[in-house]
């Protein structure tokens, strides 16, 4: 097997296990069950958005320490903070706890832009595009196994909510375990460079020896530092106009994805307060398939066919109809129409991310997609924390879980009318050839 290939199974074979989480879907269920003593308030107004906060303020660092240990350790974390998570989850009962919970949660889910970036510090560029997609069906496959599982356990009777956590548990112990399996990382793209060798400083007759490596150093010295490198690439990228178009757009996106999945489950149970069959898992697992399919769908018609204002128009459409998805989400008094809109709502996101994502990709000069994807991340969670502020908490509105997906619903509604104008707008002032001019100087 090709070196290149056998990294990237090695982690894909982690994040596959770390999305083996059959506890997830029904987090709701077993929190509001017999089992802990919590309320529907006290779970959507005083724990999950520290989650949210947790996040974001964590985000803000994680990248950094992730290039400076060079990504293995983090990996790690991502483990052993799921050890934590479970473990918690499993044997403790109060209020305070869930929120520390909650905490570890947040980090949890910072550390992941360590499994992203891993890889590319390992393998040559020419690999990139394979592994990406390797290391995206993985947690993939993990997801729709887990979502399997757990609806399976729970039909035939043979787990309840709390025991899947047990479950859970052993994969995030078997995850953390496997981590450290993983080649670990020479070089990095800021802290740990690798040293660009003096090829050119060929020794010419009558020059000694000290003075060819004093020529070496000084070309050495011209390299710029970490955050010297860092602010340089940030700079490149967000002077690009179409980065900011389609890192704006993935953030939006982003957020709205979160919010609407971090608490649907709450919604479900204000539909269905008492469900003689939950089908969360299936519901997981069905939108987790199509997810995939669209994310494949994606990569397969838009790669090279579009030009990027006709993207911008398609997922300006398409946003639109994740909105309309949502309001069937919250409008039904029927659970089943409400898990029909939550699967076409996941599966659009699947198809409408992975071209953002392909267009911010596209454009970057630099080999700076963990930064670009680090930073866009952070703005997301800003949007997902003002949302929570603005809708969940008592600071804001604090809406009932009904409010509040019809207002997420008419929030995705405003992102499409916002870049349907944009694209107008971009038709208006750079017509015809003069636009394709404009596309070939942000390439």
């Amino acid at each position: 097997m090709k070196e290149w290939l056998k990294i990237s199974c090695l982690l894909c074979i982690f994040g596959c296990v770390r999305e083996i989480r059959p506890s997830e879907p029904y987090v709701t269920e077993y929190l509001l069950g017999p089992w802990r003593n919590i309320t529907e308030n006290q779970l959507t107004h005083d724990v999950y958005p520290v989650g949210t906060y947790s996040y974001l303020v964590q985000l803000v660092f994680v990248f950094l320490i992730t290039d400076f240990l060079r990504y293995k350790p983090l990996i790690i974390t991502i483990g052993a903070t799921g050890v934590i998570i479970w473990s918690m989850l499993i044997w403790t009962t109060s209020l305070l706890s869930l929120q520390i919970l909650e905490f570890f949660y947040g980090t949890y889910m910072a550390a992941e832009v360590a499994y992203y970036t891993y890889i590319y510090a390992k393998v040559d560029k020419k690999y990139y595009p394979k592994v990406t997609s390797h290391t995206r069906a993985a947690m993939f496959a993990g997801k729709l196994v887990s979502g399997i599982t757990s609806q399976l356990m729970l039909y035939f009777d043979l787990m309840d909510y709390k025991q899947l956590n047990y479950i859970t548990l052993s994969t995030q112990i078997i995850a953390m375990l496997w981590a450290f399996c993983l080649p670990r990382v020479d070089k990095s793209l800021y802290f740990h460079r690798e040293q660009v060798p003096a090829t050119d400083q060929t020794q010419l007759p009558g020059e000694s020896n000290l003075e060819v490596s004093d020529l070496a150093r000084e070309s050495a010295s011209k390299q710029p530092g970490a955050l010297a490198l860092l602010w340089q690439h940030f700079r490149s990228a967000y002077t690009n106009g179409r980065v900011i178009q389609w890192s704006l757009w993935y953030a939006i996106g982003l957020a709205g994805y979160l919010q609407v999945t971090y608490y649907v489950q709450v919604l479900w149970k204000v539909i269905e307060p008492e469900p003689d069959m939950a089908w969360n898992g299936a519901v997981d697992a069905v939108l987790t398939a199509l997810a995939a399919l669209c994310a494949l769908a994606a990569g397969y018609l838009h790669t090279g066919r579009l030009n990027p204002r006709t993207s911008l128009l398609i997922l300006a459409v398409l946003s639109a109809v994740e909105g309309g998805c949502v309001l069937i989400c919250c409008w039904t008094q029927d659970i089943y129409w409400s898990y029909v809109g939550f699967i076409l709502f996941g599966a659009l996101y699947g198809f409408t991310i992975t071209v953002a994502s392909a267009e911010v990709a596209r454009n970057l000069q630099e080999e700076s997609f963990g930064l670009v994807f680090g930073f866009n991340t952070l703005v997301a969670l800003t949007f997902q924390s003002l949302l929570t502020m603005i809708f969940v908490t008592e600071t804001g509105f604090e809406l009932s879980p009904v409010g509040q997906y019809t207002a997420y619903a008419f929030y995705f509604i405003a992102v499409a009318v916002l870049y349907l104008i944009s694209v107008l707008v971009e038709y208006i002032w750079f017509p015809g050839t003069t636009s394709e001019k404009l596309e070939n100087s942000l390439e």
